[in-house]
């Protein structure tokens, strides 16, 4: 049986035909075309797929579409304000906290999800913050270094 779910994502409306037992993520990657979000373990243990839903961080992969129904989903495309990139965007490649980039969405949602809630997290916070995404390239010195630059950014701004 589909269900119809009016969902905002990246600001913007959709209506959407989904099954009920289908993911976020696949419904962001296969409807909407959004793939920033990527399909690591499928299982929640990596954070690849990370997701704000109505401000909160989720793993979409495990998130049924139709619980968004009528919420607001923000993925990582929807941080930049293009031409320009989302200041912790920027702070990661400045700071070398990308390397091959699979883990780089989920990372860049939970540092963005962590400094909404807290905007001067000290190191701790911040792997606290981080806790849940795997990274197999960077290591995680350059990506907490990069969450604070990105604080320390916003707080300039």
């Amino acid at each position: 049986m589909l269900h119809d779910i009016e969902v905002t994502v990246n600001a913007q409306a959709y209506t959407m035909t989904i099954e009920p037992h289908r993911s976020l993520l696949w419904a962001l990657r296969n409807q909407l075309g959004l793939v920033g979000a990527k399909e690591g373990c499928d299982d929640s243990e990596c954070g690849a797929c990370m997701v704000l839903v109505d401000g909160q961080l989720v793993n979409s992969c495990s998130y049924l579409a139709v619980q968004v129904a009528g919420r607001d989903v923000t993925t990582i495309e929807g941080l930049a304000q293009l031409p320009d990139m989302h200041p912790i965007q920027q702070a990661f490649l400045a700071e070398g906290g990308v390397q091959c980039g699979f883990c780089t969405p989920g990372m860049i949602m939970a540092a963005k999800a962590l400094l909404d809630r807290n905007p001067d997290p000290d190191d701790e916070a911040i792997r606290r913050g981080l806790a849940g995404n795997l990274c197999r390239c960077t290591g995680y010195q350059k990506i907490i270094r990069a969450v604070k630059v990105a604080a320390q950014t916003r707080q300039k701004g």
